[in-house]
């Protein structure tokens, strides 16, 4: 494929990143470069995701870290490893990023070796890129990994080079956290942070209520303020200065800087003082919300193992999960997370699946049975042999899809994006013309005061609730989700939920259970019933499908592999093989057709509709039917209900299965459309006609296992595969993963998306509203810059309270 075309996926954690417009402002500026086709920050998980176009990414990256730099000097990047996590190995490990360098960007003034740490996060992005080609409907990707290994030695020469473009501004802006420099706007403060940020404020109240009583006037008075201002707000300021060096005038450090030294200018100090410390109150108590949700987030999918107990011929010792091979046996005690997939091989216990599933009723395991990670035992001791390594395991890959959905932004997330570009500009320009033009063209108007109004107007303008709440709102519901056991790819498909009117369901597997028993024997000629379902259990020797297991299983006794000669599968009609020198045909009746058998349908026409008929003919002369039965799923008609009720016009059934049984089906579950005997591609058509005749906001979900549906769930706007709980396949294919095998779940992840839409919302028209109010009361001066304020932080922390409902996982019926 032509270079320009590849694409790479690329992904950075952002330490040091703690505040939503710090996160904006990234992302606006990395959008902007060139090569860079998709660029996405996500502040809760802090995460950078980019795509790059593959010949373009070693300037891309240089680009990229300076540009992060300029904006963020206190943000560095690091570089995630394959799998989504931050590599902690130690520094003998080639591809490991080193985790023992100082805060901020480039500190190598300060410390030695620090530039080559640094080496390592640059020199390894290629080698954690993920390669890919887009296709498909939604653009998704193939990840394969593109295993360019650069030479330490030319990352060392780039990137010696980016630190010299960044020259002194990199010195200059090292401040340590230990000082608290960040402390305005760290939603991410230790405690100790925190400690010293109330401190702060103490001491800055005290100097003051000193200033205010004292009898001191001139000079004196405002150096005492001054003194309580630097105390309580000197960070802001040094933060609003820092970007306005760097040409980043328009954040909110420069906002409030502005407003409160405004005040200073037209003598009010003590509402300059008063106004940054309750800012910084304010600050406080927003970053221990916002830690709060992103804790709460973080606690919904903490599903990671911290360690296993590897099991040697000697004794038994506790490594991390991502030491343990293949074929390694681990021992599980009671009460502790399986760490890795594998198969029970001693031991009988109940398992808790609820952390992947959301389902509440423990499992029976027993030797033979197979666990995965993110299990919890209840009560037995297991001891487990190993069958993939963590970085495949069922709890990495999850971590993995909840982690990278932030990539995908729902339309809101984006509206809010653009919203924010263009409103803090036009705010200024609005507050500057209230400064000026009043004062030049209104008689007797004072111009000190309509700089005070312009002031007030600038401190209400911060658009911080609407940029910090809603994604926390999305990833909340992503989290929400998979905690009930919904693995949901990005907010866009979270949003998509919301306009779903059209619901398409394979069956088996999906509507029905796909277990299969054979439940009527119809031979015909010499045929007894014995040999005709060994005949056909003989010929479905070879095959997957549940129908071929059912044969099997109903036949029970062994069958010898050596007698089936020529074994093939003719999709959608069934399979042909030679057993015992004899060419056998077993399928459906296209089947039969095909190869010119004659057999009479009357002798089973009372029995059609209640299953699936195989018939089996031998050297072309029909030898008889096995009926086999798949029951519907107890949650089917409900959830069929339940989806009208949301208000989705159609439900419709696609299958390979025979008409009369598919029909007896959808009669029995309320559908509005059925089509049987399809073949794969027939399915594809089917969704692609639905797309023609839909309008462009509808939304079609379809629903399926996700083994031979790969097609259709692509082609859907939204892709449900059901039961994807070790099925590498759905996981990969599919936009939404329903973990456990329940259709009803498909109605509780409508209801997640619905309430955090609803949840997001309120914040947007509350956020705006309260602005819109108090920026017409500041224009008229009826607000002052306490209210200011009061309405700026006071909202964020409302509107983050409020998100927070999102978490709340409740049971739909």
């Amino acid at each position: 494929m032509d270079a320009l075309k590849r694409t790479e996926r690329h992904e950075w954690i952002l330490e040091g990143l703690d505040c939503a417009n710090c996160a904006l402002k990234i992302e606006n500026g990395v959008s902007k470069i060139e090569g860079v086709l998709d660029c996405s920050v996500n502040f809760v998980t802090k995460t950078l995701t980019m795509t790059t176009s593959s010949d373009q990414k070693e300037e891309v990256f240089r680009q990229t870290e300076r540009k992060v730099h300029r904006l963020e000097p206190h943000v560095r990047m690091v570089v995630k490893n394959a799998r989504g996590r931050l590599r902690e190995d130690s520094r003998s490990n080639a591809g490991a990023v080193q985790s023992d360098s100082t805060e901020d960007c480039a500190c190598g003034h300060e410390h030695d070796g620090e530039g080559e740490g640094h080496t390592h996060e640059v020199g390894q992005h290629a080698a954690h890129s993920h390669a890919g080609h887009h296709h498909g409907a939604h653009g998704k990707q193939a990840h394969t990994h593109d295993g360019h290994n650069h030479g330490d030695h030319g990352h060392e020469h780039h990137n010696h080079h980016a630190e010299h473009e960044h020259g002194e501004a990199t010195h200059a802006h090292s401040h340590s956290h230990g000082d608290d420099g960040h402390a305005g706007h760290t939603h991410d403060h230790g405690t100790d942070g925190m400690r010293r940020m109330i401190a702060r404020l103490a001491i800055g109240a005290v100097v003051a209520a000193v200033a205010w009583w004292l009898p001191v006037e001139g000079v004196g008075k405002l150096a005492l303020f001054l003194l309580a201002y630097i105390i309580v707000g000197g960070d802001v300021v040094l933060q609003a200065a820092r970007s306005l060096v760097r040409g980043m005038a328009f954040d909110e450090y420069f906002l409030m800087t502005l407003a409160t030294v405004g005040a200073f200018a037209i003598g009010e100090y003590p509402e300059g003082v008063a106004v940054m410390f309750f800012y910084q109150i304010g600050e406080l108590f927003q970053g221990i919300a916002v830690n709060r949700s992103r804790k709460s987030i973080s606690d919904l999918m903490d599903i990671r193992p911290d360690y296993a107990n590897l099991k040697t011929a000697e004794s038994v010792r506790r490594v991390s999960p991502e030491d343990v091979r293949i074929g390694d046996l681990i021992v599980i005690k009671p009460g502790e997370k399986i760490p890795l997939d594998g198969k029970v091989i001693d031991g009988k216990s109940h398992v808790d699946t609820s952390a992947l599933t959301g389902e509440s009723v423990p499992r029976t395991v027993e030797p033979g049975s197979s666990v995965l990670s993110g299990f919890i035992n209840t009560n037995g001791l297991l001891t487990v042999e190993v069958s993939k390594e963590f970085s495949e395991s069922a709890v990495s890959k999850i971590l993995e899809l909840v982690q990278n959905a932030s990539a995908k932004k729902a339309p809101t997330e984006k509206f809010i994006t653009k919203f924010s570009r263009y409103y803090t500009p036009v705010v200024v320009i609005v507050a500057l013309l209230l400064a000026v033009v009043p004062p030049l063209v209104v008689p007797g108007a004072q111009f000190a005061d309509w700089v005070y109004r312009a002031l007030v107007f600038l401190v209400i303008s911060c658009p911080c609730a609407l940029v910090v709440s809603i994604p926390l709102g999305f990833f909340g519901g992503i989290g929400a989700a998979s905690r009930s056991g919904i693995l949901i790819k990005g907010g866009n498909y979270l949003e998509a939920l919301n306009h779903v009117k059209y619901a398409v369901f394979d069956k088996t597997g999906t509507l029905t259970k796909g277990v299969f028993r054979v439940t009527g024997i119809y031979p015909a000629g010499d045929f007894t019933n014995e040999s005709l379902l060994e005949t056909a259990a003989l010929a479905e020797l070879h095959s997957t499908h549940p129908i071929a297991a059912s044969l099997r299983e109903s036949y029970g006794k062994e069958l010898r592999a050596d007698r089936v000669q020529q074994y093939s599968e003719i999709s959608g009609h069934g399979i042909q093989a030679q057993i015992d020198g004899r060419l056998v045909s077993a399928g459906n009746a296209k089947l039969m057709e095909r190869e010119h058998v004659v057999f009479n349908a009357a002798q089973q026409a009372g029995t059609l509709d209640e299953g699936t008929v195989v018939h089996v003919a031998v050297d072309g002369t029909y030898a008889g039917c096995i009926l086999i039965s798949d029951e519907v799923k107890e949650d089917a008609a409900q959830t069929v209900a339940s989806l009208k009720k949301l208000g989705v016009v159609k439900t419709i059934m696609l299958t390979g299965d025979n008409r009369t049984v598919a029909e007896a089906v959808g009669r029995q579950l309320g559908l509005d459309e059925v089509r049987a005997e399809l073949l794969p591609q027939h399915k594809a058509e089917a969704i692609e006609q639905l797309s023609a005749s839909k309008k462009t906001s509808d939304k079609i979900l379809f629903v399926g296992d996700g083994i031979n549906d790969t097609p259709v769930l692509a082609l859907a706007d939204v892709g449900v595969a059901m039961g994807g709980l070790g099925s590498d396949a759905a996981i990969e294919a599919a936009d939404i993963v329903i973990m456990n095998d329940e259709p009803s779940r498909l109605v509780t992840a409508i209801h997640i998306a619905k309430r955090t839409r609803r949840i997001v919302w309120q914040n947007i028209i509350f956020a705006l509203g309260v602005k819109a109010v108090f920026l017409t009361l500041g224009a008229f001066g009826i607000a002052t810059m306490w209210e200011a304020v009061f309405s700026d932080v006071g909202v964020t922390l409302l509107a983050v309270l409020n998100v927070m409902r999102v978490l709340k996982v409740r049971s739909y019926e």
